[in-house]
C-alpha cells in the first residue's frame, strides 16, 4: 500500500479508537436534574445575586464573542489566502530563508498574531472583571501575566514546530506517522509537566499549615483511595477574589490545591465538599482519560492534515505547494481553528458529564449534601456565576453543570438518602 493508503487506514483506526475510548470513559448516561427542580433551586437563590451574575456575564459576552470571531477571521485570512505563506516567508528572510526560521519564527508569528490582535478584548475582559470587583490585580500585574502566557506559548510552540518540521524533512513520505506519534506523546508529556512547571509561573504555592482541615483533607483522600503527596495553598488572592480548589498532577505529582480565597471565604465543611469533587476526578482517572482522548485526537488531526494535503484547491488558495512545507503552517492553523470551533459543543457536553459525575462522587464521599449546596451557592455568589445561563450558550460552551443543576442534584441526593 502507498503511504496515503496507510494514512487513511491509520486515521480510520484512530477514529475508531477515539470513539471506543469515549464510549468507555465518558459517563454518557448521567442526565441533568429535572428542569422543575432546577427552577425551584433558582427561585431559592437571592434575586440580587442572580441579577448581578447575569449582568456580569452580559457585560463579558460582547468582548468574548468578538474575540472568538476575530480569531477565526484572522486564522481564515492567513490560512486560506497567500497572506500566511508570505508572512512566514518574510519571517525566514533575515535568516537566509532557512527552513528552521520559517518553521519556528514564522510559525510563532502566525500563532501569536491572533493573540495580539485580540489583546484589546482581553483587556476589555479584565476591565469588566475589575469593575465588578472580582479582580484584585493591577493592570501591571495583568500585563505581566499576559507576557508570561506568551512566553510559555512561544517555548512550547517553538519546540513543537521544530520537532514537527524536522520529522517532515527526515521522513518526507511517512512524516504523518511519526508526527502523529509525536503529537500524542506531547499531549501526554504536557499532562505531567504543566502542573509541575507551569502552575508555579502564575501562582505561589505553600504547604497548608498543619491543622484540623489539612488532616481532614488528607484523611478524605486516603478514605477515597486517592493518595495525595501534599496539600498546597495557592496565593490566588493577589489576582482574584474568586474561590476554587483542585487536585493537580498524576501519580507522584498529585496534590490538593486550595485557593487562599476559599480558605478565607468558606467554612471547612464547604472546603471539604470542593476537595471531594476534585478527588472524584482523580478517583475516576479523568485526567488520564482526558489525556488519552487528547492524545488520540492529536494523532488523528496530524494524519487528517496529511490526507488533506491532496486537496489542490485548498493549497492553491493558501499559495503553497504542499501542506508539509513550513509556509503552509497558516493553513494548518486555519483548519485546526475551524475544527476546534465545530467540536466545542461536543467537548463541552463531555466535560459537563464528567463534572456531574465528580459532583455525585463528592456527595457520596462526604455524605453532606447541605454543605455541597451551600458551597454551590457560595461559588455562584463570589465567582459571579450565572446560575442558569442562556440555553444556547450553555449547550455551546458550558464546561460545568449550571449552579441550579448542581443544587438540584444535591437535593435529589438528600431525598434519596432520606435527609
Amino acid at each position: 500500500m502507498t503511504p496515503r493508503t496507510w494514512a487513511a487506514v491509520t486515521l480510520a483506526g484512530l477514529v475508531v479508537a477515539l470513539a471506543v475510548a469515549a464510549l468507555l470513559l465518558v459517563p454518557w448516561t448521567r442526565p441533568p436534574a429535572p428542569r422543575a427542580d432546577q427552577l425551584a433551586a433558582l427561585r431559592d437563590l437571592p434575586a440580587q445575586q442572580v441579577a448581578r451574575g447575569r449582568a456580569f456575564h452580559a457585560a463579558l459576552r460582547p468582548g468574548g464573542y468578538a474575540a472568538l470571531l476575530l480569531g477565526l477571521v484572522v486564522a481564515l485570512a492567513l490560512g486560506l489566502t497567500p497572506l500566511g505563506a508570505k508572512m512566514i516567508t518574510l519571517a525566514g528572510r533575515p535568516f537566509g530563508d532557512h527552513w528552521i526560521a520559517q518553521a519556528v519564527v514564522g510559525g510563532l508569528a502566525v500563532v501569536l498574531l491572533a493573540d495580539v490582535l485580540t489583546l484589546p478584548f482581553a483587556a476589555w475582559r479584565h476591565a469588566v472583571v475589575d469593575r465588578y470587583g472580582l479582580s484584585t490585580q493591577s493592570w501591571g500585574g495583568w500585563a505581566v501575566d499576559v507576557l508570561k502566557s506568551y512566553a510559555i506559548t512561544a517555548v512550547i510552540g517553538a519546540v513543537a514546530l521544530l520537532g514537527f518540521y524536522t520529522v517532515i524533512r527526515l521522513a518526507p513520505r511517512w512524516w504523518w506517522a511519526f508526527g502523529a506519534a509525536g503529537a500524542a506523546a506531547l499531549v501526554v508529556l504536557l499532562s505531567f509537566v504543566l502542573p509541575v512547571l507551569v502552575e508555579p509561573v502564575f501562582n505561589k504555592f505553600t504547604p497548608m499549615e498543619p491543622g484540623p482541615l489539612r488532616t481532614e483533607l488528607i484523611a478524605l483522600a486516603e478514605r477515597d483511595g486517592v493518595p495525595v503527596r501534599t496539600v498546597l495553598v495557592a496565593d490566588a488572592s493577589r489576582r482574584t477574589r474568586a474561590v476554587n480548589a483542585y487536585v493537580s498532577g498524576i501519580g507522584p505529582t498529585r496534590r490538593i490545591v486550595v485557593y487562599d480565597t476559599l480558605l478565607r471565604e468558606a467554612p471547612p465543611g464547604e472546603v471539604v465538599a470542593v476537595a471531594a469533587h476534585e478527588l472524584g476526578h482523580a478517583k475516576d482517572r479523568d485526567v488520564l482519560a482526558g489525556t488519552l482522548l487528547g492524545a488520540l485526537g492529536a494523532a488523528a488531526v496530524v494524519v487528517g492534515l496529511y490526507l488533506l494535503g491532496s486537496w489542490r484547491g485548498l493549497l492553491r488558495a493558501a499559495g503553497v505547494e504542499s501542506i508539509a512545507e513550513p509556509r503552509a503552517f497558516a493553513l494548518i492553523v486555519a483548519v485546526v481553528t475551524v475544527a476546534g470551533l465545530l467540536s466545542t459543543p461536543l467537548q463541552a457536553f463531555v466535560s459537563r458529564r464528567v463534572e456531574a459525575r465528580a459532583d455525585a462522587h463528592a456527595l457520596a464521599l462526604t455524605g453532606d449534601p447541605a454543605a455541597f449546596e451551600a458551597m454551590q451557592r457560595r461559588l455562584a455568589g463570589i465567582n459571579l456565576s450565572d446560575p442558569d445561563p442562556p440555553r444556547w450558550e450553555y449547550l455551546y460552551s458550558a464546561t460545568h453543570p449550571s449552579t441550579v443543576e448542581r443544587i438540584a442534584a444535591a437535593r435529589a441526593h438528600a431525598r434519596k438518602a432520606g435527609r
